[in-house]
């Protein structure tokens, strides 16, 4: 190998994942420090209301939420695109899987993908996300269209 990046085939889609971790106590301990503030800068009317709905599970499930919206960022390669957390959010299906929806900027951005997939987990002090997306290679992505930033 010599370290050059292949180059990228523009008729196959692209398959891209994101991943993180986030720590239940941190997200707990700036609940208790900013309270409303920090809850309303990251999570939407919706996670707010699932993560309230069991108080003891708050903390646990607002930090799976940031872990989801920050393995999205990865995979859809939103970091410079403008995007703020409150863009990205996470529902529940009746099934118990969870689903991505998207606002503003980050809904124009994943319409270049074909699918999208979640996955949360937590365990003890810590909540983690995976996010799957298959881009649609044929479709240009919305900053090639000239669209945004």
């Amino acid at each position: 190998m010599t370290g050059a990046e292949p180059p990228e085939d523009e008729a196959a889609p692209a398959l891209r994942v994101g991943i993180d971790l986030v720590q239940v106590s941190r997200v707990e301990e700036s609940l208790a420090r900013f309270g409303d503030h920090f809850l309303r800068r990251i999570f939407t009317e919706g996670e707010i209301a699932y993560a309230s709905a069991a108080p003891a599970l708050r903390g646990e499930r607002l930090a799976a939420r940031l872990a989801a919206k920050e393995a999205a960022i990865k995979a859809l390669d939103l970091a410079e695109a403008g995007v703020g957390l409150r863009q990205i959010e996470v529902t529940k299906l009746a099934s118990g899987a969870g689903r991505l929806r998207f606002h503003g900027r980050a809904e124009e951005i994943a319409r270049d993908y074909l699918d999208l997939s979640v996955s949360l987990s937590h365990e003890g002090d810590y909540a983690t996300a995976v996010v799957v997306a298959l881009r649609n290679a044929r479709r240009p992505r919305v900053d090639d269209r000239g669209e945004g930033s």
